[in-house]
């Protein structure tokens, strides 16, 4: 399928993700990835290689922790991350492997990202955990998608896009020495677990 306007990339985006539904924040996002994406496109940047902008990107939030670059590196990162696959529509590149090498980076970019939480002072053990309940979800709905469950199910409070919005908020806070940044990790935890045990509730819905 030639993409060549934003409803022929939103209807190829749904179709590559379960024919899942684009309206209220998805629709907002995906009308920003098609500008942005078609400038790649233009440029001839291709997907692979914002993947991995993404991921030196994430590495980059993790070695600058402490200072305001930390902020700007997260920014891109997650950018990179929000317009790969988009350059993929556009290019027609889209694969099993672009699918999984995506993946892979993404959990391997929130655990830098993460990890930038654990140089401004958030315990380890928090640290760990919203990593970990954050893969267990997108495990979930991985293992759902190899049953051949193909609807995409629900949109938990506490998506890759929101994850990243809880760090970005957490190092300005941090940076301008303002009080609650465990607490909110905290918060942000346990909105975590019930995003995972909205999937798990699907998936046994789904699976019985």
């Amino acid at each position: 399928m030639v993409v060549r306007t934003l409803e022929d990339f939103n209807s190829r985006w749904s179709s590559l993700h379960n024919d899942a539904p684009v309206t209220g924040v998805v629709a907002w996002w995906l009308r920003i990835s098609y500008r942005f994406g078609l400038i790649a496109t233009l440029l001839r940047i291709s997907p692979n290689v914002l993947t991995f902008f993404g991921l030196i990107s994430a590495i980059a939030t993790a070695l600058t922790a402490s200072t305001w670059w930390a902020v700007v590196f997260l920014v891109f990162s997650l950018f990179c991350d929000g317009i790969d696959g988009s350059v993929a529509i556009f290019q027609q590149r889209e694969s099993a492997w672009g699918a999984v090498l995506d993946s892979v980076v993404d959990r391997v970019s929130e655990a830098f990202w993460l990890y930038a939480l654990y140089v401004i002072g958030v315990p380890a053990w928090l640290v760990i955990s919203l990593w970990c309940v954050a893969s267990f979800q997108e495990y979930a709905r991985a293992k759902l998608v190899s049953l051949g469950i193909t609807n995409i199910g629900v949109v938990t409070p506490a998506e890759r896009p929101i994850r990243a919005s809880f760090l970005f908020i957490t190092l300005i806070m941090w940076q301008l020495n303002l009080p609650g940044v465990f607490a909110l990790s905290l918060g942000f935890l346990i909105l975590q677990i019930s995003g995972f045990l909205m999937v798990l509730r699907y998936a046994r819905s789904q699976l019985h």
